[in-house]
């Protein structure tokens, strides 16, 4: 039984280790750590494993990285967030480059086509 236990333990350590690189990678440095959030889709969860243990691990690797992390699953998705609250300076930036974005998208759909 205790190499059993073993495998369990490497398997969730993997885990952890993948998932800890897709939660680094998709922070932005500007932001300090906030705003974190993975989504994976359906696919991805089928290949890690069972939906607890991928839960489990997001937390673990969330609560290493100071994140207040929950997980929604939604239309086989599974979104693990951070919910801190964010400093305002932080939220300033953040809302200033989600307002250039949309100014870009706008700009972009009143170009017209070359066809």
């Amino acid at each position: 039984m205790p190499a059993k236990d073993e495998l369990a333990r490497r398997r969730h350590e993997k885990l952890v280790e993948r998932l800890g690189s897709l939660m680094r990678a998709a922070l932005k440095p500007e932001y300090e750590g906030y705003y974190g959030q993975l989504i994976l889709s359906a696919d991805d969860l089928a290949e890690m494993g069972e939906l607890k243990d991928v839960r489990r691990a997001a937390r673990e690797v969330g609560g290493r990285l100071g994140w207040k992390t929950t997980t929604h699953l939604v239309g086989g998705r599974l979104f693990v967030l951070d919910e801190r609250e964010v400093p305002e300076r932080i939220e300033r930036l953040a809302g200033n480059a989600a307002a250039a974005a949309m100014d870009r998208a706008w700009e972009e759909g009143r170009r017209p086509r070359l066809t």
